[in-house]
Order: C-alpha cells, then sequence, then structure tokens
C-alpha cells in the first residue's frame, strides 16, 4: 500500500507507483482511466500512456472508462493483470464502490486525488494533496502527478529486468489450510453455492454458512468457502 506523506506532497510515493505500473504493463496488462467528477483528467492520463509526446518513448495501452455507470463499464472492461487509475476527490461514492471490488477482479488500483482522503485500503496506491479539491483539479498540479507517473513508468520499461520481477506476496494466510480470505464479487448463484470472480478469475464457492447473496455482492471467501458477504468497504485479508 503507497500513501503520499502530506508534508512532503503527492510526488513523494510516485517511484513504488510507477514500478507496479510498469510491472503490470510490461505483462501484457491495459491501464483503465477513471474519473467521473473530472473526466477531461482520464482523458488527458489515457492519452499521455497512448501517444508519447517524446520520441522513442513506448506507447502504452490506456483506455478511458465510460463515466455514466462506472461500476457496470469497469467490471465489463477490466482482466486479471490490469491497472485501473482514477482521478477524483475521495468522497466520490463511485470511485469508492468501483476500488472496493477490484481485489476480486484482479486489478491493481491507483487513486489520484485531492481533499478529504478515502480509506487506504480501498486503493494500492493513493497518491494524494490535501489542498482544496476544486482549486487542484484545475490548477494543473493533478496533470504535474500523472506526467510524472508516465516519465517514471517509461524509465521502469527501460530497464526492463530484474527490476521488473514481481515481489513475493506477503499476505497472511491460515496456518491450518494454508489459504487466506479473499474479496470476490458474486457472479451467479445457484443452490448452496455461487459462482464467483476471485483474484480475476471465475470459481464455484459455499455459501451454506451465510444468506444467499445475489449477483454483484461482494463475499469474503477462505478456502472455497464463502464466510460472510461485505456491506462496506474492506481491504482484502
Amino acid at each position: 500500500m503507497t500513501s503520499s506523506d502530506p508534508a512532503a506532497g503527492p510526488a513523494a510515493d510516485m517511484a513504488p507507483v510507477a514500478l507496479a505500473l510498469a510491472r503490470r504493463l510490461a505483462r501484457g496488462g491495459t491501464l483503465w482511466c477513471l474519473s467521473p467528477t473530472w473526466p477531461h483528467h482520464a482523458r488527458h492520463v489515457a492519452v499521455e500512456f497512448v501517444h508519447p509526446v517524446m520520441v522513442g518513448k513506448a506507447a502504452l495501452p490506456a483506455v478511458v472508462v465510460p463515466s455514466d455507470d462506472p461500476v457496470d463499464a469497469t467490471r465489463s472492461l477490466v482482466r486479471d493483470g490490469d491497472v485501473l487509475l482514477v482521478v477524483g476527490p475521495g468522497h466520490e461514492p463511485s470511485l469508492v464502490d468501483v476500488c472496493r471490488r477490484t481485489p476480486a477482479w484482479g486489478v491493481e488500483t491507483i487513486w489520484i486525488g485531492a481533499g478529504d482522503r478515502p480509506d487506504a485500503a480501498l486503493a494500492d496506491h493513493l497518491v494524494w494533496t490535501d489542498d482544496d479539491p476544486a482549486r487542484v483539479s484545475v490548477d494543473g498540479r493533478l496533470i504535474l502527478v500523472y506526467h510524472l507517473l508516465w516519465e517514471l513508468t517509461q524509465v521502469c520499461l527501460e530497464h526492463a529486468g530484474r527490476q521488473l520481477a514481481e515481489p513475493e506476496p506477503s499476505h497472511d494466510v491460515c496456518i491450518t489450510c494454508a489459504d487466506e480470505a479473499l474479496v470476490a464479487e458474486v457472479v451467479d448463484v445457484t443452490d448452496g453455492a455461487a459462482v464467483v470472480r476471485l483474484q480475476g478469475t471465475t470459481t464455484t464457492v459455499d455459501t451454506t454458512l451465510v444468506d444467499t447473496p445475489r449477483p454483484h455482492d461482494l463475499v469474503l471467501v477462505h478456502a472455497g468457502i464463502v464466510l460472510s458477504t461485505l456491506d462496506e468497504p474492506v481491504a482484502a485479508t
């Protein structure tokens, strides 16, 4: 989890964010850009990555997510191994709803924003300024942030090799079954079971311990069993 030091400014954590993004892009991932409140920022990020302004730099796959129904649009577009970059204030409900689902989709998240911060557990990387969102969205500072992200991502990709190796997972696992509890999104429901999207793949899990979930519900799955439904944003454990 990356979270900018307020005293250092939003650029303080950009290097690890760029490295994480480069890792996914180097493995064929796509950068999806979403900003319902400031759609011009999503378009700007996508153009920045697809059409590099510097000669010799790689054109990278980046696409704007339609913001009329962010959750449904993102769900239908993203695939395991992709990255979702959202730009917006921390109180934006649609961004919160999208980001809490990305662990089930196998998607890494970068949230660039201003003002009140969202729960740090909602995004893998939080790049933030605590200034007034209305002013920051138009004064060019957010543009400088994702320009820097583009430049550092290009640097990482130019030095492919050990630097782009995926880090070893650091999740705690159950000492009994060596499995961990993960967030999944329900796709379909049958008697006593459900098909869920879990880390980007679909699998069938047992639902007999909980009330029957509905499609698109978020659930916590451990060892193939749904332990609970998730009504509030939580981090995958």
